[in-house]
């Protein structure tokens, strides 16, 4: 499609995020929420909707719903009534959802995004609270679909954004930082290949400066954030084609090929669904207190935004570099506790997203599996600015042997692997000579003015000791000596 057609249009984009909760047990009874057992073993005659049960309200989805409340700038609403939303799936053993309706317990919020460079602001509508629904298999047996019901009333979240991201890297910075808020506040391991965090798309085109939004389209079911941006990158082009050729967009439900990152149609959505909300007879209202708040809120953590600050103000990182660091909270904290015994901050930076972030990606781990303690790194950053060993033998040498035995003693490794940086300006002085009467003609040119070759000699000499001479001097006698 010709460029100067599609820029013609703009996208309107508002997003839907599902967050299942990391609670013990579900939302409104004692079930366990453990993922990958078994089909059908986490049920009870409560979340199977069985005559004459009731369910308890889980007050830990309570704080962790206010937790994300805060961290996305919403009001919390203390007064939290709860609805049956009617619908009849095979994998909703009630026959309905206990959800909140019109007393969502968050509203109002907007989180920051940096998207090319450029800041934009998206408003959260809501954030409510509600319960999952079973699990559907149709690729088991070729001629019946199962039903997993352990999946059924673990708590959820809803966070519904305005309709603000007007492209697909919109959505993709925006739910990259959603994931990234609620793995930070420990309220959702956000992995969307497991559901726990899953999102729908409702996604329209419209003329650049038209007011009024286009027909809108919902798109389920993609199992990642790279996914969703294929996703409307995809109902981009399609929908402005069908604009172009005067054809009508008619409203409805479409479903994600991740194969060959099309959409297809589910079904029409010609008017809204009729949910039959009426308020939940068996659970009363929640009323939140200013203490029960203030205590949810003293739970959390520093969060992503707040951590960037302080390390570009308080430690002199770049954007770049505080952006990295920050990206992930157990690399954070790691950071933040090898500072508590490392003055220098770009070395210990640098060590982190270099040598440490590329050993975890090699091996496929998290950095709480790695198994060197941060004092440790503390201790080799340590012995190469005191010049006992060069950086170079540091990450190529004693950082893969510190990994194979982690409590050993920097300086020990260093002397056991002959590694330890020769400062005896003589002995360094006596190889200096050595490097330069090997290159006389060398020489020659470098006092005719071609100063670049001193490397040549700083090499030469570095090669002679084995990499243990300190640069610092080798530098300095070199100059000195070709000086003459």
């Amino acid at each position: 499609m010709d460029k100067s057609i599609i820029d013609k249009y703009e996208m309107v984009i508002g997003l839907e995020v599902h967050a299942q909760l990391q609670t013990n047990s579900k939302a409104y009874c004692a079930d366990g929420t453990e993922f990958g057992l078994s089909p059908n073993v986490q049920v009870s005659p409560i979340s199977l909707g069985h005559p004459g049960t009731l369910p308890v309200m889980n007050e830990r989805s309570l704080v962790y719903a206010i937790k994300m409340g805060i961290a996305t700038n919403c009001t919390i609403n203390k007064y939290n009534a709860f609805a049956r939303k009617n619908y009849f799936y095979a994998d909703l053993p009630k026959g309905y959802q206990i959800t909140q309706h019109t007393t969502p317990i968050c509203t109002d919020g907007k989180i920051k995004i940096k998207v090319n460079g450029e800041e934009k602001y998206i408003g959260i509508t809501r954030i409510h609270l509600e319960e999952d629904a079973g699990k559907s298999i149709h690729d088991i047996d070729p001629f019946n679909s199962l039903i997993d019901l352990n999946r059924a009333g673990v708590p959820l979240i809803e966070i519904v954004s305005e309709p603000d991201l007007r492209s697909a890297d919109d959505a993709y910075e925006y739910l990259t930082y959603i994931r990234k808020l609620v793995r930070y506040l420990d309220i959702c391991d956000g992995n969307m290949e497991e559901g726990s965090l899953r999102c729908d798309c409702n996604i329209s085109v419209r003329l650049k400066g038209a007011e009024k939004f286009g027909t809108k389209v919902e798109v389920k079911n993609m199992n990642s954030i790279r996914n969703v941006k294929r996703a409307i990158e995809y109902e981009m082009y399609r929908q402005i084609e069908m604009v172009e050729k005067g054809e009508w967009i008619e409203m409805q439900t479409r479903s994600f090929n991740a194969a060959d990152g099309s959409t297809f149609d589910m079904r029409s959505k010609e008017a809204a669904n009729d949910y039959r909300y009426f308020p939940e007879p068996d659970l009363p209202p929640v009323i939140l207190t200013d203490e029960f708040i203030a205590e949810a809120k003293a739970e959390m953590p520093a969060l992503p935004e707040e951590l960037i600050n302080r390390f570009k103000t308080e430690f002199g990182l770049s954007e770049y570099d505080a952006n990295v660091l920050a990206d992930e909270k157990e690399i954070a904290h790691y950071y933040l506790q090898l500072i508590s015994f490392q003055k220098n901050y770009k070395s210990a930076a640098n060590w982190l997203m270099v040598s440490i972030k590329g050993y975890l990606n090699e091996k496929a781990i998290s950095i709480s599996e790695f198994p060197v303690e941060a004092k440790k790194i503390s201790e080799l950053i340590d012995a190469i600015d005191g010049n006992k060993i060069s950086n170079t033998v540091a990450s190529q040498k004693i950082f893969p042997a510190l990994i194979e035995n982690p409590t050993a003693n920097i300086l020990d490794l260093a002397k056991e692997l002959n590694v330890l940086q020769e400062s005896d300006a003589s002995a360094i002085e006596e190889l200096v000579k050595q490097a330069i009467a090997k290159y006389p003609e060398k020489v020659t040119e470098y006092k005719n003015g071609k100063t670049s070759l001193q490397g040549l000699f700083v090499g030469e000499v570095m090669k002679l000791s084995k990499g243990k001479a300190e640069p610092k001097i080798v530098n300095q006698l070199v100059n000195k000596h070709l000086s003459e």
